[in-house]
């Protein structure tokens, strides 16, 4: 008679052990890292509000620029300066943006698409005092300061989360309906314009709204294009206009006590905008993708 076959061991031999093991300490160690990064989060978030909170009312917010020396005031300049700064840096970043994410896209050869990323990612790791030397130099430099300069900054900082967000978004879209527009007649700007670019239109202004995120918090290229500026409520870009990061900045500086109280509480708002528009932006995002999804 044959020998009986012998029993399949399914418990795995020290290999298998040691994988498990491996894989288990490679997982608590993502979960303590996140953990860190999730506390170190909370901790700035507590602590700018812990010094911060106390200051804010509706006076503050909607109030003039103290005078040096003087009690009271408010940020309402800071608050209007800073949305026309990013509103002009979003005017510029996000067009040029977009577009240059469907030329790499959907239109550029590999031997163009690899310099253009390559730059792209450049501009994402440069450092913004670099660019606020720049804008300077360019803008400022035998001029005066100005919005538009502090804008232009700010669209640089923007211009490259804009553009890699899209191309994330527009890989999303399924290569089917590229095929079946093209498969009809339809032209390839027709594709792009009218089927590939609606499809991922969320994704892209969830980009933006993290690109904005991003620049509403940059200090450094707006020391160099529009720090000197006056107390009050200014709309005009071709002038220097307050913002919420420069003020801090200075406020930050002052031997004065009462400045500190004010530079922590404008952070705290600039704080909780950055954080209400990374919230909605990941929400807008994971929203975009169930779409692209179906």
């Amino acid at each position: 008679m044959a020998a009986a076959a012998r029993p399949l061991d399914l418990r795995g031999g020290g290999r298998t052990r040691r994988r498990r093991a491996v894989n288990r300490l490679a997982e608590a160690l993502a979960t303590i890292a996140a953990l860190t990064a999730v506390a170190v989060l909370a901790i700035v978030v507590l602590s700018v509000a812990k010094r911060g909170a106390g200051q804010l009312s509706w006076e503050f917010l909607t109030g003039d620029l103290p005078l040096f020396g003087l009690e009271g005031g408010g940020i309402a300049p800071l608050i209007v300066g800073s949305a026309i700064l990013v509103g002009i840096a979003t005017a510029i970043a996000l067009p040029l943006g977009v577009l240059t994410a469907l030329f790499l896209t959907e239109f550029a050869p590999p031997r163009l698409a690899r310099p253009i990323q390559l730059t792209l990612d450049l501009m994402n790791g440069l450092p913004s005092i670099i660019i606020g030397v720049f804008i300077y130099g360019l803008l400022v430099y035998g001029h005066t300061q100005s919005g538009l300069a502090g804008g232009f900054a700010l669209s640089i900082v923007m211009l490259p989360l804009v553009a890699r967000s899209a191309q994330e978004v527009l890989r999303l879209v399924p290569t089917a309906q590229r095929e079946g527009a093209l498969a009809l007649g339809a032209s390839r700007w027709r594709t792009v314009l009218g089927i590939v670019l609606p499809s991922a239109l969320g994704g892209i202004l969830t980009g933006t709204v993290l690109a904005v995120a991003r620049a509403a918090g940059e200090t450094a290229p707006l020391l160099f294009a529009t720090s000197i500026y006056p107390n009050v409520v200014q709309s005009d870009p071709a002038h220097a206009l307050p913002n919420m990061p420069v003020q801090i900045f200075i406020w930050s500086e002052s031997a004065d006590p009462a400045d500190h109280e004010r530079a922590w509480a404008t952070a705290l708002v600039l704080l909780l905008f950055v954080l209400a528009t990374s919230v909605l932006a990941r929400a807008a995002l994971a929203r975009s993708r169930r779409k692209l999804g179906q």
